[in-house]
């Protein structure tokens, strides 16, 4: 897999036990290509990709980006 140093990374902190996170691709059809499920505490550290340009968090988590923080509801 070809990155670039430049690639955005983001930081998801599960809130709840059962947190779903799930990669998309870019290109014409999105699909899913990756999944992860996330217990209380746990940490995962992602990057977007020339394959993934887009994360789908299911689930309460604390979402941390280079533009700030965000808090996922359900």
């Amino acid at each position: 897999m070809e990155t670039n140093k430049d690639d955005d990374y983001i930081v998801i902190k599960a809130k709840e036990n059962g947190v779903q996170v799930i990669g998309l691709t870019r290109g014409q059809d999105t699909k899913f290509h990756h999944t992860e499920k996330l217990d209380k505490g746990e940490v995962l550290i992602a990057q977007f990709t020339n394959h993934t340009s887009a994360v789908k968090i299911r689930g309460k988590a604390e979402v941390l980006t280079k533009h700030g923080k965000v808090e996922s509801e359900s």
